[in-house]
């Protein structure tokens, strides 16, 4: 766990956020209010919003793929 005062967090904020990422990140205030810093993925905003797959097809193989399902589906 890191704290930081108020104005140390707001100095170096890239740090702050960088550190919530791992660990849990507290910024204490003069008057004495704690807030805590938590790491919230974002959440897709599209339902076509999905993470890319590794693949070893190449942009040719993608190519013919989608020219023989147009073909089988035209009857060609």
């Amino acid at each position: 766990m890191k704290v930081f005062t108020y104005s140390e967090a707001r100095q170096k904020l890239s740090t702050v956020l960088d550190l919530a990422r791992s660990e849990e990140v507290i910024i204490k205030r003069r008057g004495g209010e704690v807030f805590k810093v938590m790491f919230k993925k974002a959440t897709p905003s599209s339902p076509f919003d999905v993470p890319g797959v590794k693949t070893n097809a190449t942009t040719k193989d993608i190519l013919d793929a989608v020219h023989d399902s147009r073909a089988r589906k035209l009857g060609i």
